[in-house]
């Protein structure tokens, strides 16, 4: 007598949230405020279902990370601007 093959294991269930959290992450490199919404959101429909959602965790944060290193680069290159001007240079001068 022979035994039957082993059944293979069920697919592990998706819970909600899941996928936005994970395209939220992207999203949060190029566009950080909508990335941090998608997160958030992802986030909020995980807690619902009481899941943990650590793509959403990740995207927020990515998105704050980012803005926070746009502004930085913003004075950055305000700051270089004023330098260039105060030293007189040409493209900066009025005729």
């Amino acid at each position: 007598m022979t035994t039957p093959p082993p059944a293979y294991a069920a697919a592990p269930d998706t819970f909600p949230g899941k996928t936005l959290g994970i395209v939220a992450i992207p999203v949060a490199i190029f566009f950080s405020v909508i990335g941090i919404i998608l997160g958030f959101v992802a986030k909020s429909q995980s807690k619902t279902a009481g899941q943990k959602n650590t793509p959403a965790t990740i995207a927020i944060v990515i998105g704050f990370v980012m803005i926070a290193l746009s502004i930085i680069g913003g004075i950055a290159f305000a700051a270089a601007i004023a330098a260039a001007c105060s030293n007189g240079a040409a493209s900066c001068t009025t005729y």
